[in-house]
């Protein structure tokens, strides 16, 4: 089903490198060689064990990012791993990138200033959605979590050690307004026992808010450098436009 964009221009080429998500044709990742050598990394950090709001995000059938569950048909990731042609389709709900309810995105939302995007779904899907934090949520010097799919290597191909399982890393808040690769608003954070990397791109990070204890979405996946250290744009900037498109 060929989907209908609306909002910012495709970005280039130069996004993709920018990015943390593969390039599209060189996704898919050797399974055979994942079920083989199933690692508890993001890279490095630990298997997640309760993330219901989680989706895995596919391209014509070939993994490519992370994303989160938001409402009954929006699914919110980084605008850069929606930025091509082709076919999006979603599975939602499970730790397993393989299983949970599979559902195809209908329309594009991109945001004109920042690195995020809300995906429509062609149905209703019954989940955990994945609650949304205000401003008060994030701070510097906080410990937050990030989740994703991606890459749990750094001596391969990262399309060659995609997780099958979801992962999770704590990494610590150096700053809640610094940029994401579209220059909008970011948390930037360095790693404390892992790092996103390729495949990650558009999963949430979560805090617990200082204010009420809530564990909250606040950011989502754009840029890191595999290493020590990840941006993530800060979605409680764009509450008011995810609003204003999905309603939540």
């Amino acid at each position: 089903m060929r989907l209908v964009r609306v909002g910012a221009a495709l970005v280039g080429a130069a996004a993709v490198v920018l990015g943390i998500t593969m390039a599209t044709g060189g996704a898919s990742a050797d399974q055979s060689s994942e079920k083989g050598q199933i690692e508890p990394k993001i890279i490095d950090g630990r298997f997640a064990d309760n993330a219901p709001w989680a989706a895995r995000l596919f391209v014509d059938g070939q993994e490519n990012c992370s994303a989160t569950i938001i409402a009954p048909t929006w699914i919110l990731t980084a605008e850069h791993c929606v930025a091509g042609a082709g076919t999006y389709t979603f599975n939602i709900g499970s730790l397993d990138q393989t299983q949970g309810e599979s559902a195809t995105g209908v329309n594009i939302h991109t945001n004109p200033e920042a690195d995020i995007a809300l995906v429509e779904l062609d149905h209703a899907v019954t989940a955990t959605y994945s609650p949304l934090g205000t401003a008060d949520a994030v701070a510097v010097g906080q410990t937050v979590q990030v989740y994703g799919w991606g890459a749990t290597c750094t001596d391969q191909p990262e399309i060659n050690c995609q997780s099958q399982m979801l992962k999770v890393a704590d990494v610590g808040v150096s700053d809640v307004a610094c940029s994401d690769y579209r220059g909008g608003t970011a948390v930037c954070a360095n790693r404390i026992d892992g790092i996103t990397a390729g495949g990650d791109s558009g999963g949430p990070m979560f805090a617990t808010s200082p204010v009420d204890g809530s564990y909250v979405q606040v950011g989502v996946a754009s840029t890191s450098d595999r290493q020590t250290f990840t941006a993530y744009t800060n979605i409680t900037q764009y509450r008011d436009w995810i609003s204003s498109i999905s309603g939540v």
